[in-house]
Protein backbone atom coordinates (compact mmCIF):
# COMPACT_ATOMS: atom_id res chain seq x y z
CA UNK A 1 0.00 0.00 0.00
CA UNK A 2 1.42 2.67 -1.14
CA UNK A 3 1.41 6.71 -0.01
CA UNK A 4 2.82 10.33 -1.31
CA UNK A 5 3.67 13.07 1.06
CA UNK A 6 4.12 16.17 0.27
CA UNK A 7 5.98 18.55 2.93
CA UNK A 8 5.55 22.20 2.28
CA UNK A 9 8.02 24.38 4.33
CA UNK A 10 8.74 27.65 3.94
CA UNK A 11 11.97 27.13 2.63
CA UNK A 12 11.84 23.76 1.10
CA UNK A 13 9.22 21.63 0.17
CA UNK A 14 10.05 17.47 -0.17
CA UNK A 15 7.65 15.13 -1.91
CA UNK A 16 7.81 11.33 -0.67
CA UNK A 17 6.79 8.08 -1.74
CA UNK A 18 6.28 5.63 1.10
CA UNK A 19 4.64 2.65 2.13
CA UNK A 20 1.67 2.33 5.00
CA UNK A 21 4.86 0.61 7.18
CA UNK A 22 6.72 4.26 6.61
CA UNK A 23 9.48 3.21 4.62
CA UNK A 24 10.40 5.75 2.29
CA UNK A 25 11.07 4.58 -1.54
CA UNK A 26 11.13 7.86 -3.35
CA UNK A 27 11.71 11.42 -2.15
CA UNK A 28 12.64 14.75 -4.73
CA UNK A 29 13.06 18.26 -2.56
CA UNK A 30 13.45 21.21 -4.13
CA UNK A 31 13.26 25.22 -3.27
CA UNK A 32 9.21 26.84 -2.26
CA UNK A 33 9.81 29.14 -4.26
CA UNK A 34 7.53 31.26 -6.85
CA UNK A 35 3.65 31.65 -7.01
CA UNK A 36 2.46 28.42 -5.15
CA UNK A 37 1.12 27.63 -8.88
CA UNK A 38 4.76 26.83 -9.48
CA UNK A 39 5.09 25.03 -6.76
CA UNK A 40 2.29 22.44 -7.14
CA UNK A 41 2.72 22.13 -10.41
CA UNK A 42 6.25 21.23 -9.71
CA UNK A 43 4.91 18.88 -7.46
CA UNK A 44 2.43 17.80 -9.31
CA UNK A 45 5.08 16.51 -12.25
CA UNK A 46 6.83 14.18 -9.48
CA UNK A 47 4.56 12.63 -8.48
CA UNK A 48 3.43 11.77 -11.91
CA UNK A 49 7.09 10.60 -12.00
CA UNK A 50 5.84 8.38 -8.91
CA UNK A 51 2.72 6.77 -10.44
CA UNK A 52 4.53 5.58 -13.20
CA UNK A 53 6.72 3.41 -10.48
CA UNK A 54 3.32 2.81 -8.70
CA UNK A 55 0.12 3.39 -9.83
CA UNK A 56 -1.09 1.61 -6.92
CA UNK A 57 -1.22 5.02 -4.91
CA UNK A 58 -3.52 5.56 -2.44
CA UNK A 59 -3.71 8.29 -0.84
CA UNK A 60 -1.76 11.98 -0.89
CA UNK A 61 -0.82 13.52 2.46
CA UNK A 62 0.07 17.18 2.50
CA UNK A 63 2.09 18.62 6.61
CA UNK A 64 2.15 22.66 5.61
CA UNK A 65 2.27 25.05 8.72
CA UNK A 66 -0.84 26.98 10.00
CA UNK A 67 -3.19 28.09 9.63
CA UNK A 68 -5.07 26.52 7.54
CA UNK A 69 -8.65 24.30 6.78
CA UNK A 70 -7.69 20.70 6.90
CA UNK A 71 -11.00 19.88 6.37
CA UNK A 72 -11.70 22.31 3.16
CA UNK A 73 -8.51 21.29 2.35
CA UNK A 74 -7.14 25.32 2.14
CA UNK A 75 -4.04 26.66 3.32
CA UNK A 76 -4.79 29.89 4.42
CA UNK A 77 -1.56 32.62 4.65
CA UNK A 78 0.87 30.68 6.68
CA UNK A 79 3.58 33.40 7.60
CA UNK A 80 6.61 31.53 6.09
CA UNK A 81 4.61 31.52 2.97
CA UNK A 82 3.88 34.35 1.20
CA UNK A 83 1.46 34.72 -1.49
CA UNK A 84 -0.36 31.46 -0.34
CA UNK A 85 -3.49 32.75 0.54
CA UNK A 86 -6.45 30.37 0.53
CA UNK A 87 -4.83 27.82 -1.82
CA UNK A 88 -7.14 24.98 -2.61
CA UNK A 89 -4.77 22.37 -2.39
CA UNK A 90 -6.61 19.54 -1.43
CA UNK A 91 -9.19 20.10 -4.76
CA UNK A 92 -5.80 21.12 -7.21
CA UNK A 93 -3.88 17.25 -6.96
CA UNK A 94 -7.66 15.28 -6.33
CA UNK A 95 -8.66 17.13 -9.33
CA UNK A 96 -5.45 16.33 -11.07
CA UNK A 97 -4.75 12.49 -10.05
CA UNK A 98 -8.23 11.21 -9.04
CA UNK A 99 -6.37 10.32 -5.73
CA UNK A 100 -7.84 11.36 -2.08
CA UNK A 101 -5.87 13.98 -0.76
CA UNK A 102 -5.73 15.14 2.64
CA UNK A 103 -4.18 18.25 4.39
CA UNK A 104 -2.72 18.98 8.36
CA UNK A 105 -0.97 21.12 10.12
CA UNK A 106 2.65 20.24 10.70
CA UNK A 107 2.30 19.85 14.26
CA UNK A 108 -0.87 17.18 13.70
CA UNK A 109 1.18 15.82 10.71
CA UNK A 110 4.32 15.01 12.87
CA UNK A 111 1.67 13.47 15.91
CA UNK A 112 0.69 10.89 13.39
CA UNK A 113 3.61 9.97 12.34
CA UNK A 114 5.41 9.65 15.95
CA UNK A 115 2.22 7.91 16.64
CA UNK A 116 2.24 4.98 13.73
CA UNK A 117 6.29 4.96 13.28
CA UNK A 118 7.87 6.70 16.41
CA UNK A 119 7.90 7.29 19.92
CA UNK A 120 4.41 7.03 20.19
CA UNK A 121 4.14 3.48 18.54
CA UNK A 122 1.75 1.19 20.88
CA UNK A 123 0.27 4.08 22.75
CA UNK A 124 -3.56 5.41 22.73
CA UNK A 125 -3.15 8.79 24.27
CA UNK A 126 -0.21 11.26 23.24
CA UNK A 127 0.75 14.76 22.51
CA UNK A 128 3.53 15.78 19.89
CA UNK A 129 5.14 19.15 20.71
CA UNK A 130 7.16 20.82 17.77
CA UNK A 131 9.58 22.79 19.63
CA UNK A 132 11.11 24.07 16.51
CA UNK A 133 10.75 27.91 15.24
CA UNK A 134 7.16 27.78 17.10
CA UNK A 135 5.24 25.60 19.56
CA UNK A 136 2.24 23.69 18.69
CA UNK A 137 0.96 20.62 19.84
CA UNK A 138 -0.26 17.47 17.90
CA UNK A 139 -3.14 15.44 20.16
CA UNK A 140 -3.65 11.68 19.51
CA UNK A 141 -6.66 11.30 21.89
CA UNK A 142 -8.47 7.94 22.41
CA UNK A 143 -6.70 6.48 19.59
CA UNK A 144 -7.36 9.16 16.99
CA UNK A 145 -5.90 12.19 15.93
CA UNK A 146 -8.28 15.55 17.49
CA UNK A 147 -8.40 18.40 15.54
CA UNK A 148 -11.21 20.48 17.21
CA UNK A 149 -14.43 22.23 15.94
CA UNK A 150 -12.13 24.32 13.69
CA UNK A 151 -9.25 21.99 13.38
CA UNK A 152 -7.38 24.78 15.90
CA UNK A 153 -6.98 22.41 18.77
CA UNK A 154 -3.54 22.09 19.69
CA UNK A 155 -2.58 25.88 19.75
CA UNK A 156 -0.41 24.77 22.97
CA UNK A 157 2.13 27.88 22.33
CA UNK A 158 -0.50 30.42 22.05
CA UNK A 159 -1.18 29.71 26.28
CA UNK A 160 -0.25 32.33 28.76
CA UNK A 161 2.70 31.06 30.86
CA UNK A 162 4.41 34.31 32.24
CA UNK A 163 3.66 37.90 32.56
CA UNK A 164 6.61 38.83 30.05
CA UNK A 165 8.79 37.60 27.25
CA UNK A 166 9.86 37.67 24.02
CA UNK A 167 6.85 38.71 21.95
CA UNK A 168 6.30 35.20 20.15
CA UNK A 169 2.65 33.76 18.96
CA UNK A 170 0.77 37.64 19.05
CA UNK A 171 1.69 38.25 22.95
CA UNK A 172 4.45 38.46 25.50
CA UNK A 173 4.50 35.84 27.95
CA UNK A 174 3.32 32.80 25.93
CA UNK A 175 4.03 29.96 25.88
CA UNK A 176 5.98 29.63 22.33
CA UNK A 177 7.62 32.77 24.24
CA UNK A 178 9.70 30.45 26.18
CA UNK A 179 10.10 27.11 24.50
CA UNK A 180 10.29 27.44 20.67
CA UNK A 181 13.50 29.28 18.27
CA UNK A 182 11.94 32.30 18.73
CA UNK A 183 11.59 32.01 22.37
CA UNK A 184 15.11 31.21 23.48
CA UNK A 185 17.14 33.52 20.55
CA UNK A 186 13.81 36.19 22.28
CA UNK A 187 15.62 35.64 26.00
CA UNK A 188 19.06 35.58 25.00
CA UNK A 189 18.48 38.41 23.20
CA UNK A 190 17.33 39.93 26.24
CA UNK A 191 19.55 38.79 28.39
CA UNK A 192 22.65 40.03 26.33
CA UNK A 193 21.72 42.28 23.62
CA UNK A 194 22.86 39.70 21.06
CA UNK A 195 21.17 38.10 18.59
CA UNK A 196 21.77 34.16 18.48
CA UNK A 197 19.57 31.29 17.28
CA UNK A 198 18.53 28.91 19.49
CA UNK A 199 21.01 26.62 17.82
CA UNK A 200 23.55 28.68 18.60
CA UNK A 201 22.10 29.26 22.43
CA UNK A 202 22.31 25.71 22.64
CA UNK A 203 26.01 25.64 21.53
CA UNK A 204 27.15 28.29 23.97
CA UNK A 205 25.19 26.73 27.00
CA UNK A 206 26.91 23.21 26.01
CA UNK A 207 30.34 25.58 26.49
CA UNK A 208 29.71 26.64 29.75
CA UNK A 209 27.88 30.44 28.51
CA UNK A 210 26.38 31.77 31.32
CA UNK A 211 23.93 33.75 29.89
CA UNK A 212 22.64 30.88 27.57
CA UNK A 213 22.61 28.72 30.37
CA UNK A 214 20.44 30.59 32.22
CA UNK A 215 18.48 31.33 29.17
CA UNK A 216 17.97 27.61 28.89
CA UNK A 217 17.49 26.73 32.66
CA UNK A 218 14.59 29.65 32.13
CA UNK A 219 13.22 27.90 29.30
CA UNK A 220 13.39 24.23 30.57
CA UNK A 221 11.71 25.12 33.51
CA UNK A 222 8.80 26.60 31.41
CA UNK A 223 8.49 23.56 29.35
CA UNK A 224 7.94 21.82 32.30
CA UNK A 225 5.46 24.08 33.90
CA UNK A 226 3.25 23.59 30.45
CA UNK A 227 3.65 19.76 30.22
CA UNK A 228 2.34 19.62 34.02
CA UNK A 229 -0.57 21.70 32.69
CA UNK A 230 -1.36 19.37 29.86
CA UNK A 231 -0.93 16.18 32.01
CA UNK A 232 -3.35 17.36 34.12
CA UNK A 233 -5.72 18.36 31.68
CA UNK A 234 -5.35 15.51 29.33
CA UNK A 235 -3.71 12.52 31.59
CA UNK A 236 -2.46 10.75 28.44
CA UNK A 237 0.49 8.02 28.55
CA UNK A 238 3.45 9.88 26.58
CA UNK A 239 4.29 13.12 25.57
CA UNK A 240 6.46 13.38 22.77
CA UNK A 241 8.91 16.91 22.15
CA UNK A 242 10.78 17.34 18.68
CA UNK A 243 13.35 19.84 17.08
CA UNK A 244 15.31 21.54 19.85
CA UNK A 245 14.15 19.17 22.59
CA UNK A 246 15.49 16.04 20.59
CA UNK A 247 18.76 17.45 19.54
CA UNK A 248 19.46 18.31 22.79
CA UNK A 249 17.47 16.65 25.79
CA UNK A 250 20.44 16.87 28.23
CA UNK A 251 20.01 20.96 28.66
CA UNK A 252 16.33 20.46 29.43
CA UNK A 253 15.60 17.11 30.53
CA UNK A 254 16.39 17.52 34.71
CA UNK A 255 14.92 20.95 35.08
CA UNK A 256 11.90 20.16 33.22
CA UNK A 257 11.33 17.05 35.02
CA UNK A 258 11.38 18.74 38.67
CA UNK A 259 9.13 21.16 37.88
CA UNK A 260 6.83 18.38 36.42
CA UNK A 261 7.25 16.70 39.65
CA UNK A 262 6.39 19.88 41.69
CA UNK A 263 2.95 20.68 39.24
CA UNK A 264 1.53 17.85 38.16
CA UNK A 265 -0.97 15.87 39.57
CA UNK A 266 0.93 12.54 40.84
CA UNK A 267 -0.85 9.89 39.55
CA UNK A 268 -1.60 11.58 36.14
CA UNK A 269 2.48 12.13 36.02
CA UNK A 270 3.26 8.81 36.81
CA UNK A 271 1.58 7.15 34.04
CA UNK A 272 2.94 9.78 31.40
CA UNK A 273 6.35 9.19 29.91
CA UNK A 274 7.67 12.07 28.27
CA UNK A 275 10.16 11.11 25.34
CA UNK A 276 12.49 12.72 22.25
CA UNK A 277 11.04 12.22 18.96
CA UNK A 278 11.38 9.10 17.27
CA UNK A 279 11.70 10.00 14.46
CA UNK A 280 14.73 12.86 14.35
CA UNK A 281 15.59 14.46 10.78
CA UNK A 282 13.56 12.18 9.00
CA UNK A 283 9.94 13.76 10.75
CA UNK A 284 8.83 15.37 8.33
CA UNK A 285 9.09 13.43 5.44
CA UNK A 286 7.03 10.77 7.72
CA UNK A 287 4.96 13.12 8.78
CA UNK A 288 3.14 14.07 5.41
CA UNK A 289 3.12 10.12 4.60
CA UNK A 290 1.33 9.69 8.52
CA UNK A 291 -1.45 12.52 7.05
CA UNK A 292 -2.01 10.31 3.69
CA UNK A 293 -2.40 6.62 6.15
CA UNK A 294 -4.27 8.27 8.20
CA UNK A 295 -6.91 9.97 6.34
CA UNK A 296 -6.90 7.15 3.71
CA UNK A 297 -7.75 4.41 7.08
CA UNK A 298 -10.67 6.77 7.64
CA UNK A 299 -12.08 7.49 4.48
CA UNK A 300 -11.96 3.46 4.03
CA UNK A 301 -13.76 2.82 7.55
CA UNK A 302 -16.15 5.61 6.93
CA UNK A 303 -17.00 4.23 3.30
Amino acid sequence: MMFVGLDIGGTKTAVSLGSGDGSIRRKQSFPTRGKPEEVLERCALIIEAYKKEDDAIRAIGISCGGPLDSEKGIIQSPPNLPLWDDIEIVKYFEERFGIPTFLENDANACALAEWYWGAGVGSSSMIFLTFGTGLGAGLILDSRLYRGVNGLAGEAGHIRIADDGPMCYYKKGSWESYCSGCGISGLYKIATGQERSAKEVCALADANDPAAKKVLEESAAKLGLGIALLIDLLNVERIIIGSIFERSEHLFRSIMEEVIEKEALQTSRESCTILPSGLGDRLGDMAALGVARDGYQRSTHNA
